[in-house]
């Protein structure tokens, strides 16, 4: 059997035993209904056992855009405001997600599932063996039109992963390809039968640290937190295609990495979590941790400029500073959501509204969430994208 139809095949029966493996794991199976798990409950999930996200710890470049296969779970993840040669909005989302499916230890070895062949059994590529599942989402979201798509694979260097060297980040033909192991200048191509794009990225700006150096509080008590870096300053041109149109469009991008165990306590709901590009050539992170009562959300923010700098607000420090409150919400295909937010930071004399472009920007994939472009008015003008979990 030659190669090209050896992986297809490896390719068919990844995706036949993805169901196994994610039952194992504890998260959804990707066939069933998207109620049955959300973005909040699976980062909610018991960490015993992975490895935990601790204070003090340096990031190191550009190892850490690699994976991190002994925590639970982390995600490369991009949202861009774009523009068509027409004069539409539109906004773009991919986001890979890398999950384990047990907790690495020294007696613990990845086994390989039952393969039909001898043929196969003695031709199998050596990484078949593998702790690692991955999942992708990927977006293209218009004021008319919210198209969505989903891949699952397990780790494979073929199928699914994180390569160093020229940096690249994959599943099947979803790909963010670098040209060096920096993340820029890369080019991001995804492929589906209603959409597709290929977008060039760039960006000279330094990396921004969210938190204390990359260490990012997800409690008041820091009982969970992430390693948490962004780079909110990419210059995006390229095309998308949908049904079968293709146009130019340009803007402006912004990528997220984040990994950990956990991400919520047991006690949180979900999140509401904001990127803002702001008039001013300043961008603001700003997310609400829910608790049981409102005086159980925990609040965080950062400023960020091009030139590297940035200023930390989270309510632990200053409990009043951060207000996000919703002014309208709207019933979806996944439950009753906040579609427009007032969010003020006292401190920064940010006073503005945030306006989905398209209300009904569900993701109706495995594990659910809302996720769109917005507007910004008020004291400042602008765009960015939204990101709603655990709400029913």
């Amino acid at each position: 059997m030659n190669n090209a139809k050896q992986i297809t095949l490896y390719a068919k029966l990844s995706t036949l035993l993805i169901g196994l493996m994610i039952l194992i794991s504890g998260c959804s199976d990707p066939s069933s209904e998207h109620t049955s798990s959300t973005i909040a409950n699976m980062t909610a999930s018991q960490s015993t056992g992975y490895q935990q996200v601790l204070p003090d710890h340096n990031l190191v470049f550009p190892a850490d855009h690699l994976a991190h296969d002994g925590f639970k779970i982390e995600w490369w993840y991009l949202t861009a405001n774009l523009t068509t040669t027409k004069g539409e909005d539109v906004g773009v989302q991919w986001t890979q997600f890398r999950i384990a499916l047990a907790p690495k230890t020294p007696s613990s070895t990845a086994q390989s599932p039952a393969l039909p062949s001898p043929e196969l059994s003695m031709n199998r590529p050596p990484a078949w063996a593998t702790d690692q599942l991955y999942m992708a989402h990927a977006a293209v979201t218009s004021a008319a039109e919210h198209l969505i798509a989903e891949k699952w694979s397990r780790a494979h260097p073929q199928l699914a992963g994180v390569e160093p060297q020229p940096f690249q980040v994959h599943l099947q033909n979803w790909q963010w390809q670098s040209q060096s192991n920096d993340l820029f200048p890369a080019t991001l191509k995804v492929n589906n039968d209603q959409f597709s794009y290929q977008l060039q990225l760039n960006s000279q700006q330094p990396l921004q640290l969210q938190g204390k150096q990359g260490y990012s509080s997800k409690s008041a008590d820091q009982s969970v937190a992430s390693y948490y870096y962004s780079q909110p300053f990419i210059d995006v041109t390229g095309q998308i295609t949908r049904h079968g149109v293709t146009e130019k469009v340009s803007g402006k991008a912004w990528l997220d990495r984040e990994w950990s165990s956990q991400f919520l306590t047991k006690a949180q709901q979900g999140w509401d979590w904001f990127s803002l590009r702001l008039d001013d050539d300043s961008t603001l992170m700003v997310f609400r941790l829910r608790g049981q009562t409102n005086k159980d959300n925990f609040y965080s923010a950062r400023r960020m400029f091009a030139d590297g700098s940035g200023r930390n607000i989270n309510s632990k420090d200053n409990p009043n500073d951060i207000s996000m409150e919703p002014t309208q919400w709207q019933q979806t295909a996944l439950g009753y959501h906040p579609i427009a937010w007032r969010i003020g930071i006292k401190s920064e004399a940010i006073d503005i509204t945030a306006q989905a472009l398209n209300p009904n920007s569900d993701m109706l994939v495995s594990t659910s969430y809302w996720e769109g472009p917005i507007t910004i008015a008020g004291s400042h003008q602008g765009k960015g994208y939204m990101e709603l979990t655990g709400y029913r």
